[in-house]
């Protein structure tokens, strides 16, 4: 499994902080993604690995194919602008 080519995909496990505080951000965004819990989906556990120089860190996220590992709201809505304006002009079903 690899990042989502064109939008974009939180990975995320439960009870980590971090995720919490960056799902809940994006939540109140009007970007659409995709959410993938890492211990509940061994590929994506997997595919966060492998940018994570082997290690399990989350949040990671694709935008557009491109990773990031444990970044800001601002840092993903940064990249989105920039690898994928598009989803911009869209608001989360």
């Amino acid at each position: 499994m690899t990042g989502n080519d064109e939008g974009v995909v939180v990975y995320w496990r439960p009870m980590c902080p971090y995720c919490m505080k960056l799902r809940l951000r994006l939540r109140f965004s009007r970007l659409r993604y995709t959410e993938k819990n890492i211990w509940a989906d061994p590929e994506a556990a997997a595919f966060v690995r492998s940018v994570a120089d082997g290690n399990e860190t989350v949040p990671t996220v694709t935008v557009a194919g491109t990773s990031m590992v444990n970044p800001s709201k601002g840092q993903v809505m940064s990249a989105v602008a920039t690898h994928a304006p598009h989803l911009l002009a869209r608001g989360r079903p």
